[in-house]
């Protein structure tokens, strides 16, 4: 059988998808506020990346049509956020 790298690709973005969840929950716990910390955009963009590159692979169009729009969302955000400071 042969290995699949794309595979650890989609693993690993799933990885970081789930991570800007428990970022957020951190900085809000600390901050006793719901609080979106810059590391959740960037591990927003970072985990739909590699799960949009993984779609494209495996020819999921529900997948694809599922991240795509996402980059767009994440990447406006971050520009926001670099835009204000």
């Amino acid at each position: 059988m042969k290995f699949d790298y794309f595979y650890i690709l989609g693993f690993i973005g799933q990885i970081c998808f789930s991570m800007r969840f428990i970022v957020q929950w951190i900085a809000s716990e600390k901050s006793k506020t719901s609080v979106v910390p810059f590391s959740f955009w960037i591990y927003s963009i970072m985990g739909s990346s590699m799960l949009l590159i993984y779609a494209i692979y495996r020819k999921d169009p529900v997948f694809i049509v599922g991240q795509l729009p996402n980059l767009l969302i994440y990447s406006r955000n971050i520009y926001l956020i670099k835009k204000r400071r």
